[in-house]
């Protein structure tokens, strides 16, 4: 059973569930509409040109989940998933993911987006296991705190060792299919490296190596 792994935002997602939920929770009045919006977009061209402090956007993307009771949250979620979410689903995507489960593979998502937004569509997206940020969780609530190593760049790569360790799983015969050149660091280890929909500087790395491009969108 070899490991398939996939990059969710913009990978898998027409879009980024991230900045949608901060999108989402300034349309629905749940945090200031104007000055969240503002840092909100800030961070995500941050990501896009890999300038990212990874510290600074979680305590900027947790803090909400700490302001609110887990019944609330859950609520939100589920409509999140409905309005902004199920819009992105790619059936190209869903194509790709039933190719490899048919396989046999093992189907494993890895983002940097926190897992409070993720584990639901890796639950309807049927794969068989999720790594993302952890967002610390004490006495029934989010502290707005992260739990662990953040789920980005090379953090991706330490999560998965440490997910490999507990495991019997290993990186021979793996895939792992991402859209952004934040993902370099776990690109360069798997056997297979596909770049998806890639971003500039992904789509320049990919073609020097000789990695293949697709697109889940045409």
């Amino acid at each position: 059973m070899s490991l398939a792994i996939f990059d969710l935002d913009n990978t898998l997602l027409n879009g980024d569930s991230d900045h949608a939920w901060g999108e989402f929770l300034c349309t629905q009045g749940i945090v200031d509409p104007v000055e969240y919006k503002r840092a909100n977009d800030r961070f995500y061209q941050q990501y896009q040109t890999g300038t990212l402090n990874i510290v600074e956007f979680l305590e900027f993307a947790l803090h909400p989940l700490a302001q609110h009771p887990q019944q609330q949250l859950q609520a939100w979620q589920r409509q999140f998933m409905q309005q902004c979410v199920q819009p992105m689903m790619l059936p190209k995507a869903l194509q790709l993911l039933a190719e490899h489960r048919a396989r046999g593979d093992f189907l494993l998502i890895i983002t940097a987006t926190n897992h409070f937004v993720t584990s639901p569509i890796a639950h309807q997206l049927g794969v068989d296991a999720l790594l993302a940020t952890n967002p610390e969780f004490e006495a029934g609530r989010y502290t707005g705190r992260v739990a662990g190593t953040p789920c980005f760049r090379e953090g991706k790569v330490e999560r998965l060792n440490q997910w490999l360790q507990q495991s019997d799983h290993t990186l021979e015969g793996s895939h792992f299919y991402s859209d952004s050149h934040n993902d370099l660091p776990l690109l360069e280890r798997v056997e297979h490296p596909v770049a998806v929909d890639p971003d500039e500087i992904l789509h320049r790395t990919a073609r020097e190596r000789g990695w293949p491009v697709i697109s889940l969108r045409d």
